[in-house]
């Protein structure tokens, strides 16, 4: 293997921004705090073992799709027609190398056909059928549509097309095979009924090498294939070894008209900007209140988690002893053997 570059490593994770109250019930709160926390320990062990960072960053994200907590994957929300319709991006800083896919309905794992589409293929974003077909070429796991419902995300579905006083569709079929046990004490949803929950991670490895990768179920009761940030290369998803590895999450149109993962490398390339300089200024300046956060790390492998909705579930590891899960502003106690670091 090659001499490492520095040594170093950095990883960040979300779980997307939204609303989470500071008093929702213990149970709830703990299955997030676990949920990250064990994406935290298999991505930095990855790095750690001097493993890529495009490998760690396609595992974490996969692991997140895996989670029906978050709305990604098996925890997807639906479309007004009561469809899961996914979209994943993934992007390497050493040579711009990027894929994306878009409104897939059967690859368990979005963002490892994004990742091939990237490899495998002369094109960065395949879409819908498109992507459906170019999966059947691949050996990825492919599954029943009712894999992707959550009782949850249902009750999200139905109550917002209650509020615009249209009809609710028939669940999907299969659902009874297909239905999965929640983690969590109750079926009541977590974050916002407009589909917040988005996952992404960022990293840098020990050979001096970014990766960045985001996926989505999108927005609750979407319409007309809409698709958001979460697959555009440069909106929602970014990453040049010369500057940093961004993710994002959030109302995605508001991400796009901004290229909002872009432009921080970009103030931090022309403008020579700290990381957290420009990623405040994406957050808290660019962008409306309420409307998401990103999480970022750079070439130097200092970290940037900003939201501005009330929570962001996150986390963030170092090489240098960082290591803790956030869903507010306080560090969350991790009780796993692998937290044992400063944090």
């Amino acid at each position: 293997m090659t001499t490492p570059h520095t040594g170093h490593y950095a990883i960040a994770i979300h779980g997307g921004a939204g609303f989470i109250p500071k008093d929702v019930p213990t149970a709830h709160k703990k299955a997030i705090v676990t949920s990250l926390e064990r994406a935290l320990a298999e991505g930095r062990a990855m790095l750690e073992r001097g493993e890529p960072a495009l490998d760690a960053v396609e595992h974490v994200v996969a692991l997140l799709e895996d989670d029906p907590l978050f709305n990604a994957g098996r925890g997807g929300v639906f479309t007004a027609e009561g469809r899961n319709e996914l979209d994943a991006s993934i992007m390497e800083g050493a040579d711009l190398r990027c894929g994306a896919v878009a409104g897939v309905t059967t690859v368990r794992n979005p963002i490892r056909l994004a990742r091939k589409v990237m490899t495998d293929t002369r094109h960065v974003l395949l879409a819908r059928e498109g992507a459906e077909r170019f999966a059947d070429s691949t050996q990825l796991e492919r599954v029943d549509p009712a894999y992707f419902y959550t009782p949850g995300r249902w009750a999200d579905l139905e109550k917002v097309l209650r509020e615009r006083g249209e009809p609710i569709p028939a669940k999907p079929a299969g659902v009874g095979e297909h239905s999965h046990a929640s983690p969590l004490p109750s079926n009541a949803p977590l974050g916002s009924p407009l589909g917040f929950g988005t996952v992404g991670c960022v990293a840098l490895d020990k050979f001096g090498n970014l990766a960045a990768a985001t996926s989505t179920g999108g927005l609750t009761a979407k319409r007309w294939g809409r698709i958001g940030d979460s697959p555009i290369i440069a909106a929602g998803t970014y990453a040049d070894n010369a500057t940093a590895a961004v993710s994002c999450t959030g109302t995605g149109e508001e991400y796009i008209r901004r290229a909002v993962a872009y432009d921080v490398c970009a103030q931090m390339r022309y403008a020579g900007h700290s990381l957290d300089r420009a990623a405040r200024d994406q957050i808290f300046n660019r962008l409306e209140p309420d409307v998401g956060g990103l999480i970022a790390v750079s070439r130097k492998g200092d970290i940037a988690m900003f939201t501005n909705t009330g929570s962001m579930p996150r986390a963030e590891a170092t090489s240098r002893g960082v290591y803790r899960v956030l869903i507010w502003d306080a560090p969350e106690p991790l009780d796993s053997p692998s937290a044992g670091v400063a944090r």
